[in-house]
C-alpha cells in the first residue's frame, strides 16, 4: 500500500519509523511518503495560512499550497488505482475497526493534516469533484491538528495489511473485531504476583474451558464498559 502524508510538522511522522509499521516499512509492504506543505508556499515566510473570510478568531489553511501539494501527489500516481483523500476533521465519519478494514483494502491512501481553524473548505470540493475524498474523525474531541489522527489511523490501516503483524489469527481475538465485542482480559506468568492469580481455567489446560471463559469475559466487559456494542441477542441476557 502507497500512503501519502502531507503535514506542516512531517517530523510527526518519524514514530511510523517503529515497531511493527517500521518493519513493514522497510520490508516495502507500506510505502510511505510524508510531504512538507510548506514546500508549496513560495512567499518569503512560506506562509500556509490567512485569516478567515468574514471574520473571526484563528487562522485558515490557504488553499494554494495544499492545491499544489495533492496536485504533484496525484500526478505521480503509480499505484495503479485512483488514490482516496483523507483529510482527519471533528466534522467526518467516525473513524472505527469496520472503517480501518475497508481502508485497509485500498491500494493508495492520502492523508491532509491540517491545523489552525481548518483548511479552506475549496480545497475538498476541488478534490471532491476530481476523486474521492473523505472527512474522517477520531472521536468527539478537537485537536490542534489532523497529524495525532491520522498515524492513529495509519496504525490500525497498516497493521491489517497482510504480513506486517506475524501472526494473523491475533487479529480476530481483538476488540471490536470479529463480533463487535471487547477483547477478553489477558494474563502471563507468573502464575500469582502480589497476591492476583491467574484465573485456574487459563492454566487448566481444557481448551474449551479456556474458551468458553474469554467468550464470557468478552461478553462481561462489553456489556459493562460499551454496552451499546453487545449484539441483540446478548442485551436481554
Amino acid at each position: 500500500m502507497r500512503i501519502d502524508v502531507v503535514s506542516i510538522f512531517p517530523g510527526y511522522f518519524d514514530a511510523l519509523e517503529l515497531s511493527l509499521l517500521g518493519k513493514a516499512k522497510s520490508r516495502g509492504l507500506i510505502d510511505l511518503r510524508v510531504h512538507d506543505l510548506r514546500e508549496a508556499a513560495h512567499d518569503k515566510h512560506r506562509t500556509v495560512d490567512d485569516t478567515p473570510a468574514g471574520g473571526g478568531a484563528g487562522m485558515v489553511m490557504k488553499p494554494e499550497p495544499w492545491g499544489e501539494m495533492l496536485d504533484g501527489i496525484l500526478a505521480d500516481e503509480d499505484s495503479g488505482t485512483e488514490p482516496l483523500i483523507i483529510f482527519p476533521s471533528p466534522a467526518g465519519d467516525v473513524f472505527t475497526q469496520r472503517m480501518a478494514r475497508e481502508l485497509a483494502e485500498e491500494r493508495h491512501l492520502v492523508f491532509g493534516c491540517g491545523r489552525y481553524e481548518g483548511i479552506d473548505q475549496r480545497v475538498f470540493d476541488e478534490y471532491a469533484e476530481r476523486g474521492r475524498v473523505r472527512l474522517v474523525s477520531i472521536g468527539d474531541y478537537v485537536l490542534n491538528g489532523g497529524e495525532v489522527a491520522t498515524i492513529a489511523m495509519i496504525e490500525a490501516i497498516g497493521r491489517l495489511l497482510p504480513g506486517v503483524v506475524g501472526n494473523p489469527e491475533s487479529l480476530v481475538e481483538e476488540s471490536h473485531e470479529e463480533d463487535g465485542l471487547l477483547e477478553y482480559p489477558s494474563y502471563t506468568k507468573p502464575a500469582e504476583w502480589r497476591g492476583r492469580e491467574v484465573p485456574p481455567v487459563l492454566l487448566s489446560g481444557n481448551h474449551a474451558a479456556v474458551e468458553r471463559w474469554r467468550r464470557e469475559q468478552r461478553v462481561e466487559r462489553t456489556r459493562r464498559v460499551r454496552p451499546e456494542l453487545l449484539p441483540e441477542e446478548l442485551r436481554e441476557a
